[in-house]
């Protein structure tokens, strides 16, 4: 082979291949029980080539999910399935698309892939008297935010999946919370001390390729959902606020069923109202599932307090059975 062809495929082989290989590899070697750490799950046993969790995924008392720290493989007796660090990450997120279980690997670890930006100044955006300048978007890593986000129920996993990390200065004084894209390229943000929104204000379509759209009045609502296992596999819309039902609606009509996981509030109940007019018996009203509680979010934080006042209360039993 003449020397000048075969210089030129390395180069185009260098070019093509390997970064994305060598990414994927240095990702494949980051030992999983890092990245549960990583996640908040740490090992309840130890032993010679094997180290046991609860099942990170779905709720367990008896330790049933391994790791091979050698192999850097996990296995879960009580699912009957197992793999890589890219199958765990599919697990967590709901997926089996491999390139969304990459994007959450790198972004967990610390690793954005090349493709991704990490920054994005935007200038100045208004929004009701209020500017955002020099508004930054990052993936969500900030422990504070995911603590928050913790104590309102939601799993870092599902929040990372998500949402973002927003940065930006307002009144000359810099500020970070979550972001939750829309569909015009605005965010809602949330911390403890703000929510608003960085305009444009739009709804947000979480596609799936369901003929089934859920609907949520807020992004909490439907991280919420996502926690609590509802529409797993189905389509998502949130409408970011009330005020945004019209906007919805050229998504909307294209679906076969949609289910409204609106406020039980006066709002709410308006909302749920006009979209049983335009869609009839196409739409349901799945509110009475959090019944005596303002909305899902508020559901899913008492079921959780319940189930942990269960726990309690059954290693009382035992301890005093003992």
């Amino acid at each position: 082979m003449p020397h000048g062809v075969r210089d030129r495929r390395q180069v185009h082989h260098q070019l093509t291949c390997e970064p994305m290989e060598t990414e994927i590899d240095r990702m494949k070697r980051i030992p999983i029980e890092d990245f549960l750490a990583r996640l908040g799950h740490h090992p309840v046993q130890r032993r010679a080539n094997a180290v046991w969790y609860r099942s990170p995924y779905r709720e367990e008392k008896t330790p049933s999910f391994k790791v091979n720290p050698e192999k850097n493989l996990w296995y879960d007796f009580g699912e009957g399935k197992g793999g890589n660090i890219f199958a765990l990450a599919g697990e967590f997120i709901r997926t089996d698309d491999f390139l969304t279980q990459v994007k959450y690997v790198a972004e967990m670890s610390g690793m954005p892939l090349p493709e991704h930006e990490p920054r994005q100044s935007s200038g100045v955006r208004q929004a009701g008297g209020q500017s955002f300048e020099n508004v930054e978007i990052l993936p969500l890593q900030n422990r504070a935010l995911l603590h928050y986000l913790q104590e309102r129920g939601i799993p870092s996993a599902i929040a990372v999946a998500n949402c973002k990390e927003i940065r930006y200065t307002m009144h000359g004084k810099r500020y970070f919370a979550v972001a939750f894209g829309n569909g015009s390229g605005g965010y809602e943000i949330r911390n403890p001390f703000f929510k608003g929104c960085v305009p444009p204000k739009d709804v947000t379509l979480l596609p799936s390729g369901s003929t089934v759209c859920n609907v949520h009045e807020g992004f909490m609502d439907y991280l919420s959902a996502r926690a609590l296992g509802i529409g797993n596999g189905e389509d998502h819309l949130v409408l970011n606020s009330v005020s945004n039902a019209a906007k919805a609606f050229r998504y909307l009509d294209g679906y076969g069923r949609i289910n409204c996981y609106l406020d039980n509030d006066e709002a709410g109940r308006r909302t749920l109202e006009a979209l049983g007019t335009r869609y009839g018996e196409r739409m349901s009203d799945c509110s009475g599932i959090y019944g005596g509680c303002k909305d899902l979010n508020e559901h899913l934080q008492k079921t959780l307090a319940e189930r942990l006042t269960q726990h309690e209360n059954e290693k009382k039993s035992k301890s005093i059975k003992m």
